[in-house]
């Protein structure tokens, strides 16, 4: 007979309000259906990320990258509930951390049990919590992936965004690495950004954030976040980084439409209004080394989540809800399940 579960189903592209439903009846997955390195997880602590609602809301486009019906949410922590034969890097009852790929998964992180494969999971310690841990997916290895491969300590570093989820980490990265980090925030994100290590701030709100950063600068690393504020960020980076500095910036769907006026400025010369540093676009990838480092880094209390909010299972709308204001200080987690 076929176990079932709870989740909060998408059966088709749509608005999280209108289209994700909870049910319990969804197949849970089995022992004798994993895949070489693969393991079941019973999720405890889902922490949700803006491209998880975004991406479905770009309609009939979104099945050109995704499948339907499917599960939300990629970021998780739980306990390992089954293991495939061969897995011996975690054992049933054992506490991880994983990242869910959408690509690749249509059954994400709202549901009560999930599959990861060897690449998308780290094993943690027993005592860690999973609320804390949760976010170490999207979020932080985005944080880690755009700061960690540009950086030496000393450098001067830029966060487009700084007191979101992936600012948050972002600025404990940079900060490990021993560089002086510059966020823009809102004046009510001021004292968490200040908390996480930022060692200035800018009020994008009252502020000409560029003529900001030309008077603090230059800055060997940028990583715009937003992609939409300010809209000549990149074009006028010249004036505020140094003539090797790394400009990044962190494609989602909300920041896409600004794409093709992004690759005009890349690809003008600068003597006709382009920008002159080299710029990277970012789409986050899995990497275990990666989300093991973040994992001990957490252990070790060298690195936290900034939690903005937790809801219960059944309230993972009005989780969706806080998170789409784009008003809030940390990661948005959804308790699926208890230890």
């Amino acid at each position: 007979m076929t176990e079932l579960m709870k989740a909060w189903r998408l059966p088709s592209p749509g608005h999280f309000e209108t289209h994700m439903k909870l049910h319990d009846d969804v197949p849970r997955p089995t022992k004798q259906a994993l895949k070489s390195g693969q393991i079941i997880i019973k999720v405890v602590s889902a922490s949700l990320n803006p491209a998880d609602y975004k991406a479905p809301l770009m309609g009939a486009a979104s099945r050109l990258a995704l499948s339907y019906p499917r599960t939300l949410g990629m970021d998780l922590a739980g306990q390992v509930a089954a293991v495939a034969d061969g897995v011996t890097d975690v054992k049933v009852g054992d506490s991880v951390v994983a990242f869910l790929t959408p690509r690749r998964h249509a059954d994400g992180a709202l549901s009560e049990f999930v599959v990861a494969g060897h690449d998308e999971y780290a094993p943690l310690a027993a005592d860690t919590d999973l609320d804390q841990a949760s976010g170490l997916g999207v979020a932080a290895l985005t944080a880690y992936q755009t700061i960690t491969p540009h950086v030496k300590a000393g450098h001067r570093v830029f966060l487009n965004g700084g007191s979101g989820g992936t600012g948050s980490y972002g600025i404990q990265v940079a900060k490990i690495l021993g560089c002086h980090v510059t966020v823009t925030c809102s004046p009510g994100k001021v004292d968490l950004c200040k908390a996480l290590g930022a060692d200035e701030t800018i009020d994008y709100r009252n502020a000409d954030v560029i003529e900001a950063l030309k008077a603090s600068g230059p800055y060997d690393l940028v990583v715009d976040l937003v992609g939409n504020s300010p809209p000549n960020l990149y074009v006028a980076s010249s004036a505020f980084m140094t003539p090797s500095g790394k400009f990044v910036w962190v494609a989602d769907s909300a920041s896409m439409k600004n794409l093709p006026r992004l690759i005009e400025a890349y690809v003008r010369p600068s003597f006709l209004g382009g920008g002159r540093n080299r710029l990277l676009m970012y789409l986050t990838y899995t990497k275990r080394q990666d989300l093991e480092q973040l994992a001990q880094w957490l252990v070790q209390g060298k690195l936290r989540t900034a939690v903005d909010s937790t809801d219960a299972f059944e309230d993972a709308k009005k989780a969706f809800r806080r998170l789409a204001t784009g008003s809030a200080a940390g990661k948005v987690i959804v308790h699926v399940s208890t230890k």
